[in-house]
């Protein structure tokens, strides 16, 4: 679950970046390293950006509650 959480939230930091460059400089850096805001690879890097926001809400969700989060099940496990 860790390596999920990571590569979840290391995405939506491309993503945040990406949006501060196109709020900032009008510089879609997705699009420009992937061939324009229609080319297939540029979805699909768009695509699991959004993944993994929604992934990432559960996990603030999950925090908020006082849910499990993947730093109190490591705890736990390691006892």
């Amino acid at each position: 679950m860790k390596a999920l959480n990571v590569v979840t939230l290391i995405l939506v930091i491309v993503g945040a970046v990406n949006w501060g460059l196109v709020g900032l400089f009008q510089f879609d850096l997705v699009a420009a390293l992937f061939g324009g805001q229609q080319a297939g690879l540029a979805r699909v890097v768009y695509a699991l950006v959004g993944v993994a926001g929604v992934f990432q809400i559960g996990m603030l969700v999950r925090a908020l509650s006082g849910g499990t989060g993947d730093s109190q099940l490591t705890a736990s496990i390691h006892r």
